[in-house]
């Protein structure tokens, strides 16, 4: 690859990612600000731990996924290993409805059935399809491992950034200063 190639793929990444943090961005302070709507004609006692449990949830998955594109990191050498990666705006979405981490109700379709439930489902992993073939099988591509790595750190710091302004915000408002 000339340096050419590599400094068009680098802004192409770079271009990539930007874009990618300003969507993701835009998702949570959409969130946010969802959460600070009146609810029933009268405003939320809890919006504070509201937005600090999105938070929480987020950061938790942010960090599933980080163990998860280190674990494919580490594997990149081992013959016939697949990457895996997590849709993170479904996980997200599963885990502020309720579903992340709670057994799941399996269908009675005839009377009968006996009522059980399934087992707690983490957030599902999928399978990262192939970038470039490998002669032993391996289908991480570092590149894009660094790239989502990258992505999920600068979102996960976006996260926290956004939580240490409010509590500093709370904390001004409750000291009485401005």
């Amino acid at each position: 690859m000339t340096a050419r190639q590599r400094q068009s793929r680098l802004t192409r990444f770079n271009r990539l990612v930007r874009l990618s943090v300003r969507q993701a961005l835009s998702a949570v302070n959409a969130a946010s600000t969802k959460l600070y709507r009146v609810r029933d004609g009268e405003q939320s006692m809890s919006r504070l731990d509201d937005v600090l449990s999105f938070h929480q949830t987020a950061l938790n998955l942010r960090s599933q996924r980080q163990s998860v594109l280190a674990s494919n990191i580490a594997n990149a050498d081992t013959p016939n290993y697949k990457a895996r990666d997590m849709n993170f705006s479904a996980a997200l979405n599963g885990a502020l409805q309720g579903r992340a981490g709670q057994p799941l109700a399996l269908a009675t379709t005839a009377s009968g059935h006996m009522a059980a439930s399934g087992i707690a489902m983490p957030p599902s992993l999928q399978y990262r399809p192939e970038t470039q073939s490998s002669v032993d099988g391996n289908t991480v591509d570092m590149d894009v491992e660094r790239s989502a790595m990258a992505e999920n750190t600068f979102q996960y710091e976006a996260s926290l950034t956004f939580i240490s302004g409010l509590l500093k915000s709370m904390q001004a408002a409750v000291t009485g200063q401005s």
